[in-house]
């Protein structure tokens, strides 16, 4: 397992100095947030960005994310273009030396929440969801604004947006997904840069959106459609552990021993109110008894199981006076990345016995 650190570039107020003193940090997960969506990342850009990480002694195999364009979620006609500058990023990416490159294809709002500074029980503030406060809401007939929402729409483009998506369903997006796989997975295999899909968030459907990868019988159905190794998800335990449906012992078991499990994004949740219309959960620190999902469990299942890939502590609360970005702040996640450090050990020494 190598141990990473999200990292928004150089106005990132966490910085590459502070990031590379936490234990055991390999490298930092990042992207090129100039470039408009769907264009290609360009080789000098993403070397430029890659010796910044370098210089400060930290590595840069991880991607997050290279945005997939709405037009190859719709399955326009225009999505050509677009498959071709992403499988051109792909081939600069592993150029570079990038080996997992983390997306998504959540159509139009990437993940929601409700809160972004909940105020928790010891004081500090984290990112919270209301699926009554959700209930509320209609972006179709307001001017809304909410964590996890792309802003660069105004109100007639998303309304326009919107309007389009009512001709795509469930089905129709998974075909759009496979189709976009399939042209893009060879280019994978030749570069050696691995797939690794970001389940929605939270995972289910928001707004008469689609979503598609929420749970075991998606990642299945996605895994049987593209049967390649390249083809692989980030095992988000916050995200999947938004529906309780969801057993993540057995998900992080069952994925590792197939060997796709090419990231892993650790947080812990707590459930307030677990009732489907009026759910309420907020982030949680990183150790098992802090929140509602068995990161021990997950984290052994993994292990066991032959995982190597890469990991980073997810969303983490503000603590200690700190304002930082919403979810992203350095104390808590370094925290995060400790614990599962330590756990990783834990795991490893009392399993060779």
């Amino acid at each position: 397992m190598k141990m990473t650190f999200r990292w928004y570039g150089e106005k990132d107020p966490v910085t590459l100095d502070k990031i590379r003193q936490i234990p055991n940090m390999t490298g930092v997960v990042t992207a090129l947030y100039t470039i408009p969506v769907g264009e290609v990342w360009d080789s000098e850009s993403i070397l430029a960005l890659k010796k910044v990480i370098n210089d400060n002694g930290l590595e840069m195999e991880v991607i997050e994310s290279v945005p997939v364009h709405e037009e190859i979620k719709l399955g326009s006609p225009a999505r050509e273009r677009y498959i071709e500058n992403y499988k051109q990023t792909i081939r600069n990416l592993g150029a570079a030396g990038v080996k997992v490159i983390c997306y998504n294809f959540m159509p139009v709002f990437d993940w929601v929440r409700s809160e972004l500074k909940y105020v928790t029980e010891d004081g500090s503030n984290c990112l919270a969801y209301s699926q009554e406060t959700l209930s509320k809401l209609d972006p179709k007939k307001q001017s809304l604004s909410l964590p996890g929402w792309d802003e660069s729409y105004t109100k007639d483009e998303l309304a326009e947006l919107l309007k389009r998506y009512e001709a795509v369903n469930a089905d129709k997006l998974f075909e759009n997904m496979v189709y976009f796989l399939e042209k893009i997975i060879p280019v994978c295999e030749e570069c050696d840069v691995k797939m690794a899909v970001h389940p929605d968030d939270p995972p289910w459907s928001l707004f008469d959106l689609p979503r598609i990868i929420c749970d075991e019988a998606g990642i299945d159905k996605l895994f049987a459609a593209v049967d390649s190794k390249y083809n692989g998800i980030t095992l988000c335990t916050g995200s999947l552990g938004a529906n309780k449906g969801n057993d993540l012992v057995k998900l992080a078991a069952k994925y590792a021993k197939m060997g796709r499990v090419h990231f892993l994004h650790a947080r812990n949740i707590k459930f307030k109110d677990e009732n489907p219309e009026t759910l309420f959960f907020h982030e949680s620190p990183h150790p098992t008894e802090c929140g509602s999902l068995d990161i021990y469990g997950i984290m052994r299942a993994l292990y066991e199981n032959g995982f190597e890939g890469y990991t980073r502590p997810d969303h983490g609360r503000n603590i200690w006076g700190e304002d930082g970005r919403p979810g992203y702040g350095l104390f808590d996640r370094a925290l995060g990345a400790v614990y599962l450090s330590g756990l990783w050990e834990a795991i490893g020494k009392t399993l060779k016995k």
